[in-house]
């Protein structure tokens, strides 16, 4: 007999997560409510953004209730429904919970896929998810890079910004990526294309300034940014004049008790550059106009998207801290269901 697995937040976060902060329980399979339907979830995304979501602290969404699946954007199938509009079998994006099967209505972030046009429907949380469109929109709606700028990239190995690297380069910027480690470097070189890649590890502030100088004499127009922390201090230094800073993520503070912030904030008035707050879930009704782009340059040989899909419901604490450990190799995806 199906039961539902769920993987809950048991309590919240101090830090670095922990394997207690988290239960994996069995509970029966939910039945479609009046108007609604359920999803079989099959793959599930796991990104940086989940750790800002277990704590009770104000953000640009609700924290995680103690005790509910752990939030995710999943995909699957309909396995029952109650709703005119989608019918078993159907497959479906949506924001749902690191569970087998999930609740759904009509509406908010829920919108069908069609998996004919992809290799796997994985894809759905890669390049035509929301993390190759969060580089497709930050670039082309809100950075703006012109031929012949330089485009820097931080947490540039990682699934966002190996792709704005490669969008960067389709639009005619010159891009430099940092990366952590001299492996991770090599492929933005080899796999992505990036002009020029920077280590970070083991460098003070100061020491990665000036090899981000090196590397950009006249300064950097457009900041693409990910960690946060040293890694943005040391970019700020580095602004050319009005340089635009799309801020995506800050990695690096997620999992820190006391957040260190931005110190080097007066290069910012001082080259009369901005910083623009960018959260992809402001443009999910443009995901068909940025995916039908982003397949086409997949299909012409012009964009890479790798994925890393791990498996098991019962692994996904294990596959979470992927993230912080630096140990994925592209698009983090939690695999749910065989035979989807």
């Amino acid at each position: 007999m199906a039961t539902n697995r769920r993987f809950l937040l048991a309590r919240r976060p101090h830090g670095t997560p922990v394997p207690d902060d988290f239960q994996l329980v069995e509970q029966a399979v939910p039945s479609a409510p009046p108007g609604g339907f359920v999803v079989r979830n099959a793959y599930a995304s796991l990104d940086p953004a989940q750790r800002g979501w277990m704590d009770d602290a104000p953000s640009y969404m609700p924290p995680i209730p103690l005790g509910d699946p752990v939030r995710a954007t999943t995909i699957g199938q309909v396995s029952a429904t109650d709703s005119p509009d989608f019918a078993v079998g159907d497959w479906v994006m949506g924001l749902n919970g690191l569970e087998d099967y999930s609740v759904n209505q009509a509406g908010g972030f829920t919108m069908k896929i069609d998996v004919s046009i992809v290799d796997s429907p994985s894809k759905y949380l890669s390049a035509l998810g929301a993390v190759g469109l969060t580089a497709y929109f930050g670039l082309i709606d809100i950075a703006k890079p012109q031929p012949g700028e330089t485009l820097l990239v931080s947490g540039a190995a990682g699934a966002v910004g190996s792709a704005v690297g490669q969008i960067g380069k389709i639009l005619g910027a010159r891009v430099i990526g940092i990366a952590g480690g001299a492996a991770k470097c090599q492929r933005l070189i080899d796999d992505y294309g990036f002009d020029v890649a920077i280590d970070y590890k083991g460098k003070s502030v100061d020491e990665l300034a000036a090899e981000i100088a090196a590397a950009a004499p006249a300064g950097v127009d457009v900041i693409f940014e990910n960690v946060g922390g040293d890694v943005m201090d040391a970019a700020l230094l580095n602004l050319a004049m009005r340089a635009r800073v799309v801020l995506c993520g800050l990695i690096s503070e997620y999992n820190a008790p006391e957040k260190i912030g931005i110190r080097n904030l007066w290069r910012v008035l001082t080259t009369r550059s901005t910083i623009h707050g960018y959260l992809i879930m402001d443009y999910v009704e443009r995901f068909a106009e940025g995916g039908a782009v982003m397949a086409g340059w997949m299909a012409e040989g012009r964009l890479r998207i790798d994925e890393d899909v791990q498996e098991g419901l019962e692994n996904a604490y294990d596959v979470f801290m992927r993230l912080f450990s630096g140990a994925n190799t592209g698009k983090l995806v939690l695999k749910i269901a065989d035979g989807l």
